[in-house]
């Protein structure tokens, strides 16, 4: 229990916007998703870390070898890594794909080797791997009626946010080097010159760009949250506020593009909260 409780402290730090739905799971589940949450964030900190990149690649086998670990159920209970040892008590509770974390470490592996994306379609891919392998690996978890559509629900939900995600913080991937809007859309819109500035390029249509993405993602969400009512309650109103807070998060940049450019768009603590009860009385937020 010990190394559940860690796993839900880096959660509760870590996650604000996915905790506040895992917390209206019930216990087994909630603790499952915590543990699934710390790796997935190992990973994203080592992607995301001042390490060399040689070093990076190192951390990142270690983590395959600990998932291979798990999937030969060696893992002792009194092994030093918290969550090592969380992650495969809830392995043994619920059947999670834990190839999932496989593709989540292959979409870090394509941000080490700096990929840009000519294609929407190439960027699904990176998408899919980073955030489309989660929800895959939470639907272990919560269990689903029709597990192969399912999954692929999941799988275009975790674009949906993935694609919000990238508009969030176009500015601040920008000034780490990165850019994850396919290359044919900024030239389309005439912003092949970046989002290193608080202003969008000259002369380009920013705001034709922004309202191009958040169209795609809004479509991903509509497939995406078809999901919904093929699980329980209590996994279908977690899913509903984690999916309701990023949606939020659409509509505010899709309202005003450039506030991307100014800072990180969120929402206040008591409108992630309202969300979380409307996902818990049925709504979809």
């Amino acid at each position: 229990m010990a190394a559940y409780r860690y796993c839900e402290a880096v959660t509760g730090l870590q996650a604000r916007n996915f905790s506040y739905g895992i917390r209206l799971l019930p216990e087994p589940k909630r603790l499952a998703m915590s543990a699934l949450y710390a790796l997935a964030r190992r990973v994203d900190d080592i992607g995301d870390g001042d390490l060399p990149d040689d070093r990076k690649a190192e951390a990142l086998l270690r983590t395959r070898e600990l998932l291979d670990e798990i999937r030969a159920g060696v893992v002792a209970e009194d092994d030093t890594d918290p969550i090592k040892v969380a992650l495969a008590d809830a392995a043994r509770r619920f059947p999670i794909p834990l190839g999932g974390f496989d593709e989540l470490i292959d979409g870090v592996e394509m941000d080490l080797k700096g990929a840009e994306y000519q294609t929407y379609e190439e960027l699904k891919v990176y998408c899919r791997c980073v955030a489309g392998a989660i929800g895959r690996l939470s639907l272990g978890v919560y269990g689903c009626e029709d597990p192969e559509r399912g999954a692929q629900y999941a799988d275009t939900l975790g674009l949906a946010l993935q694609l919000t995600n990238i508009l969030r913080d176009l500015r601040e991937d920008a000034l780490n080097g990165r850019t994850y809007l396919p290359a044919e859309d900024l030239v389309r819109f005439g912003c092949q010159q970046g989002f290193a500035l608080s202003r969008p390029p000259a002369g380009a249509d920013f705001a034709g760009l922004v309202a191009f993405e958040a169209a795609r993602a809004q479509a991903a969400f509509e497939e995406g949250l078809r999901l919904l009512p093929m699980l329980d309650r209590r996994s279908r109103a977690c899913t509903a506020a984690m999916a309701g807070i990023y949606h939020r998060l659409l509509g505010r940049i899709a309202a005003d593009p450039e506030s991307v450019l100014r800072g990180r768009v969120s929402l206040p603590g008591w409108e992630k909260a309202y969300v979380a009860l409307s996902g818990l009385a049925g709504g979809r937020s």
